[in-house]
């Protein structure tokens, strides 16, 4: 985890300026706070790295915890203010992972912080899923999944369709990498083993990009999270990097 963390932070040393350094009106400066939210059946333990990468690069960070698996997502509400009060009169910025990314939606839909900052979405379901559409009848999955799991599907009754397009600073990080073959088997198009790339798009948002990684494992991935924080600096992912070119600049020199 050391190793890791010293690579990522040599990386991203290479790839944008300190956030001091950083002083007109579109990029980020060092008052910012980044709010975490998991996905569907997670806890905040999941986003620790993410949590540990992003501190070490000058971002203040609120890894917020809610039960995704047993309320609503309109009851998800009260944990994500709390979290952004927590933020105090820092930037406010969200990165999120799958299910975290309609609650943030939804959220940002009714409020939004006056210091409202940008947002990156890990494999959201933005049109919902396609996997929800299959089971969400079933009682095995509506106990495993709860009520926010239920909501999630691509119909025009999905919460995702229902919440409208966005309208603040999104950059959106799809996987194209499966290792459910039964779920994928189910998906229209490329997919990361639960949601395909096709849904992860939003109307509204500000950048997209496709990296080789699946739904499970993507809030870890090292090319994910430099480009997370990419976009949270400067409003925009680098298309150019690979994984290859990242390692380069991680141990050059």
């Amino acid at each position: 985890m050391v190793k890791f963390l010293f690579a990522f932070v040599l990386t991203f040393a290479h790839l944008t300026p300190p956030a001091a350094a950083q002083t007109n009106a579109g990029t980020s400066g060092s008052d910012d706070c980044v709010v975490l939210l998991h996905g569907l059946g997670r806890t905040a333990n999941s986003m620790g790295i993410a949590e540990d990468l992003l501190g070490a690069v000058g971002f203040r960070v609120v890894n917020a915890e809610y039960p995704s698996t047993e309320v609503a997502v309109k009851e998800t509400f009260k944990y994500v203010s709390d979290a952004v009060e927590n933020c105090g009169t820092d930037r406010v910025n969200f990165v999120t992972h799958s299910l975290g990314g309609i609650v943030v939606r939804a959220w940002l839909a009714i409020q939004q912080p006056i210091n409202m900052g940008r947002v990156v979405m890990l494999a959201p379901p933005n049109s919902g899923s396609q996997i929800v559409d299959k089971f969400g009848d079933l009682e095995i999955f509506k106990k495993m999944m709860g009520p926010a799991g239920q909501e999630l599907g691509t119909g025009p009754e999905g919460l995702a369709s229902r919440i409208g397009p966005v309208d603040f600073e999104l950059g959106v990080i799809a996987g194209n990498h499966s290792i459910n073959p039964l779920f994928s088997s189910l998906i229209e198009g490329p997919d990361d083993g639960t949601v395909s790339v096709e849904s992860t798009r939003i109307e509204g948002m500000s950048d997209h990009i496709v990296l080789p990684t699946s739904h499970t494992f993507l809030m870890n991935n090292p090319l994910v999270l430099v480009q997370a924080a990419m976009f949270l600096r400067n409003g925009n992912f680098d298309h150019t990097l690979t994984y290859r070119e990242l390692m380069r600049r991680a141990f050059r020199g």
